[in-house]
């Protein structure tokens, strides 16, 4: 199973079963009344005859010119005869009318209304509460002395500070201010200063949130009108079929979240983007794809997907509200047995220019190659895909702030590569108005609220080591920013800490156990004790540098060797 595609190879597909389109229960558009209902495109290119100082008020930065293309070793120039272009073949736009439709259609929608995917429940602390974020609202999360998940805001009702920055005590959540302690549904029941017989104040209370454990992650509900709706709860098929097995990660990751949302639902990129990251990613199989889209409704769209060269579309995907996003392919085998694979990524905002995601790649089998690997192995390959795209998502992010003008202005959607992207910013459109702030395709609302800045490094080391990451640096262990592999990912996952505990103290006790044979073979007289001491410390020195090397593989980001500092 390999990190970026974990299905086998073509040759043992078969052809995906036909998928049942949901229906399409969209508000009437508003019509805009116009004299000519032309697209987009010809709006930009009538009016720059007209008047060139309006070429602004199309797509930024963009200029009318003929394409040129070299295509099979020949040169063909991207006009048409009547003075057209070959934009409408290649690139995703409106029809006729149709953008004056769209512009019209929202749905009713509150993002608080939805379950948000927190954390992988393996990783929650037993010992500690955890601090998390969805859009700009920060809850906290702990077990209690029973082992159930509680959810807080998280803020003290008595001086505002941080309840994940407190302790546990008793299966008590105990804020670290002034030791207030708070149980069940966020009764407070102790209060040191309280003089002997007073009452706690019954406003000395917690807003409660909402948490349910399923298939292994740990959901909230956020809305504080309606109580939580099963119904959205998302249910994974694959995740539930016997013997179906997965390896899944947490990673924080500083860009926002429809940014990340449209990286994960880009095939296009990934043999470009990741070439030779894993078995699958090669830079001479970028082509073009075939998209058919299935399902639109207005929590979502699902779709099939294939390369064009094998003119066909084995996969599925499909994205549902608020931030679920899965790939899935079926392989019928030759006696007519089905084996499953799944991508899965659930999403989490963290407020402006933050995200959190879940990554679960599972199957029904797996290849032998993959069970020769520890899961450590796949954690930090998927760091290394993070850390691949980071650099230029997060400059999209900058570059989305910037402009403040929906992505039809600023994006060239080719129908080859870009379907799921262009219908993630479209569903963006008619849901939006519901959101702390968006990105659609016609539609923006910046956002109200500053992003949240945690844990800013401090002191000389961290500076430095804080300063690069994003755009391609090292990132050490010694920076705690979201650019870095080890606050990015390892803190979150209890199976990676164990793994460089274990490294590092296997390191440290080789390189006493080297240095212990090197003073035996100083001073041991016979020459044959004297060689095998020292090849003895060869070994242990080898076996120490091979432990530092498995540590910098958790701890440290990948570098593009091509890059220039």
């Amino acid at each position: 199973m390999a990190l970026l595609q974990p299905f086998v190879s073509d040759s043992f597909l078969a052809r995906a079963p036909p998928l049942l389109p949901l229906p399409q229960n969209l508000n009437t558009a508003t019509k805009r009344a116009t004299t000519k209902t032309v697209t987009a495109v010809e709006r930009l290119f009538l009016s720059s005859h007209t008047n060139p100082k309006r070429l602004k008020q199309g797509r930024r930065g963009l200029i009318k010119s003929s394409a040129v293309s070299e295509v099979g070793g020949a040169v063909s120039v991207g006009e048409k005869e009547g003075g057209g272009t070959e934009d409408d073949e290649v690139l995703l736009g409106p029809r006729f009318g149709e953008e004056d439709k769209v512009l019209g259609v929202s749905v009713d929608y509150d993002w608080r209304e939805e379950w948000y995917p927190l954390y992988l429940t393996q990783n929650v602390p037993d010992d500690a509460p955890l601090g998390l974020i969805v859009f700009d609202k920060q809850v906290v999360l702990y077990k209690d002395g029973n082992g159930i998940l509680r959810c807080y805001e998280d803020r003290c009702p008595h001086r505002l500070a941080k309840l994940s920055e407190g302790q546990l005590i008793d299966g008590k959540l105990e804020c670290l201010y002034h030791g207030w302690q708070f149980e069940g549904d966020g009764k407070c029941v102790k209060i040191p200063q309280l003089p002997a017989g007073a009452r706690i104040p019954q406003s000395a209370c917690l807003k409660t949130y909402e948490v349910r454990d399923s298939q292994g992650v740990v959901w909230a509900w956020m809305s504080d009108k309606n109580p939580p709706d099963p119904a959205k709860l998302p249910w994974f098929e694959h995740y539930a079929r016997p013997g179906f097995q997965d390896v899944s990660t947490t990673h924080e990751l500083p860009y926002d979240h429809s940014i990340l949302l449209e990286n994960l639902m880009d095939p296009a990129h990934i043999p470009i983007s990741h070439d030779r990251t894993d078995w699958t990613a090669k830079r001479e199989d970028a082509q073009p794809l075939l998209f058919k889209v299935t399902e639109r409704s207005d929590r979502g769209f699902a779709g099939q997907w294939g390369k064009e060269r094998d003119q066909g579309t084995p996969n599925f995907l499909q994205f549902s509200a608020p931030c679920v996003l899965q790939n899935n392919r079926e392989i019928v085998g030759k006696n007519g047995e089905k084996d499953y694979f799944s991508a899965l990524f659930l999403c989490r905002p963290t407020g402006q220019g933050k995200s959190m995601l879940i990554v679960r790649f599972g199957a029904t089998r797996r290849s032998f190659l993959a069970k020769l690997f520890p899961k450590w192995y796949f954690h930090q390959n998927a760091g290394k895909v993070f850390e691949q795209d980071m650099g230029f998502l997060s400059s999209q992010n900058e570059v989305l702030m910037r402009e403040k003008v929906p992505t039809k202005e600023l994006y060239l959607n080719l129908k080859s590569s870009d379907t799921w992207v262009s219908e993630y910013r479209k569903w963006m459109d008619k849901v939006g108005h519901g959101m702390p702030y968006h990105f659609g395709h016609s539609t923006i609302s910046l956002p109200k609220e500053p992003a949240v800045v945690e844990h800013a490094p401090a002191g000389l080391v961290a500076g430095l080591s804080a300063s690069l990451p994003a755009k391609g640096g090292l990132g050490t262990v010694h920076s705690p920013n979201l650019a870095n592999r080890y606050f990015r990912h390892v803190v979150h996952c209890k199976g990676c800490r164990s793994v460089i505990r274990a490294f590092q103290a296997w390191k440290t006790a080789l390189i006493i156990m080297a240095m212990a044979s090197t003073t035996l073979a100083i001073l041991v007289s016979g020459r044959q004790w004297k060689t095998l001491l020292l090849v003895l410390t060869a070994l242990f020195l080898t076996g120490a540098k091979l432990c530092s090397s498995a540590i910098a593989m958790n701890t440290t980001n990948f570098i593009r060797h091509h890059r220039r500092f």
